[in-house]
């Protein structure tokens, strides 16, 4: 994975609640087995019309977010069934940061697992920002190792995270690159008990 800690982008307004796996990646695009490639089917059916056209009043369709690397939403990202798709599908994208007053437990710990920051700011804040983006292409700046998300006019948002996910993300480390930070005691202990 790739270590994160400064992320700045305009960001994309997505203003929905429970927006579920299902509306991130749909069925019909998890018979891939890669992880990658999954981009292109983001929210297809949102933007996308039923006869493949493209949705131009769908935000992703706007050329003015196209470079984004910052999704912001609202309550309940990431809802639904537990597929590890859902961040694929968005880090493939190019999102690496996902921003919401709340988040589906699984999907949650998947983005930390996937390389993808998610950020819980409170519901005004959010509401804010989507105000914000949704009138103009707004940037922000995000800053893992301050944990602050900052604003175009300079206003900062602070946000928590749990300090074990803080350290797999600034050194880009997924579980296995964790373990093999101690492959020296592992060696010793495998000696020792051989």
């Amino acid at each position: 994975m790739k270590p994160i800690n400064e992320v700045q982008s305009v960001m994309t307004p997505l203003n929905r609640k429970n927006v579920d796996t299902d509306q991130i990646i749909s069925k019909e695009f998890l018979k891939r087995i890669e992880r990658t490639g999954f981009g292109k089917y983001l929210f297809y059916h949102w933007r996308y019309q039923a006869d493949g056209v493209v949705n131009k009043d769908f935000v992703l369709n706007d050329e003015r977010f196209k470079e984004s690397k910052i999704l912001v939403a609202h309550e309940n990202f990431g809802c639904g069934s537990s597929r590890e798709h859902a961040p694929w599908a968005i880090l493939d994208y190019g999102f690496q940061v996902v921003i919401a007053p709340s988040f589906a437990d699984i999907f949650h710990n998947n983005c930390f697992k996937n390389g993808i920051l998610p950020i819980r700011l409170n519901v005004n804040e959010i509401e804010e920002l989507l105000s914000k983006g949704q009138s103009s292409p707004y940037s922000l700046t995000i800053n893992l190792e301050q944990q602050t998300v900052k604003g175009d006019e300079g206003k900062t948002y602070s946000f928590d995270i749990d300090p074990y996910y803080k350290q797999m993300l600034l050194n880009g480390w997924d579980e296995i690159s964790l373990t093999f930070q101690y492959e020296e005691h592992i060696a010793n202990f495998e000696k020792q008990h051989a």
